[in-house]
């Protein structure tokens, strides 16, 4: 079975890769890529795994996600990081208040290149956003937005959830994109 390698440098990426891509044989190689300015969650990962390829010459994936709040016309998209560098948590939650509608949700995109062709993988988690902060820290967050957003079925945030809780939120209104790739190149035995 090949080897794929997962370039990321987030903690929380690889976390939920060695949780969700069980029976893929991967290591990650842990570097910053480049970011595109875009919308598209496609594109970016798209052009990241590109980068990755040139950098490790191996069949690779990336993972981009974005998170949408219905309230605020999608914002902000896949600009999560550059939202969270400025305004914060507390700004996102400061253009909420007195909002009835807190639905939400992350979307993502796993890309896998092997040098050849491109696969891409999407993913959804529908939710709701918290009118507070809560919950606590941990190494296996993606984000500071695991401390607002309340998975379909919960009333707590992901940063007040158990592992056992994280896993099993899949069964409410989530599509997971580190699983669907697994389970695609599962079946197509490992290697292409």
């Amino acid at each position: 079975m090949e080897q794929i390698v997962f370039v990321t440098h987030n903690k929380g990426k690889i976390a939920s890769a060695n949780r969700r891509l069980d029976g893929v044989n991967f290591k990650v190689f842990e570097y910053d890529l480049e970011e595109p300015r875009s919308d598209d969650i496609k594109y970016i990962s798209k052009y990241k795994v590109m980068e990755a390829y040139k950098l490790v010459k191996q069949p690779c994936i990336s993972l981009d996600c974005g998170f949408w709040i219905d309230e605020l016309n999608g914002f902000p998209r896949a600009f999560v990081n550059y939202s969270l560098d400025t305004i914060g948590i507390n700004g996102i939650l400061k253009l909420m208040e007195d909002k009835e509608n807190r639905n939400c949700r992350f979307t993502e995109c796993l890309s896998y290149y092997d040098g050849k062709e491109i696969h891409q993988f999407m993913g959804k988690h529908e939710g709701t956003l918290s009118k507070n902060v809560i919950g606590n820290d941990t190494e296996k967050k993606w984000s500071d937005l695991w401390f607002v957003f309340k998975p379909a079925g919960y009333d707590k945030t992901l940063a007040q959830m158990t592992d056992e809780e994280r896993k099993n939120r899949v069964k409410y209104k989530s599509v997971d994109a580190m699983g669907e790739f697994a389970k695609w190149y599962k079946e197509k035995g490992g290697t292409l």
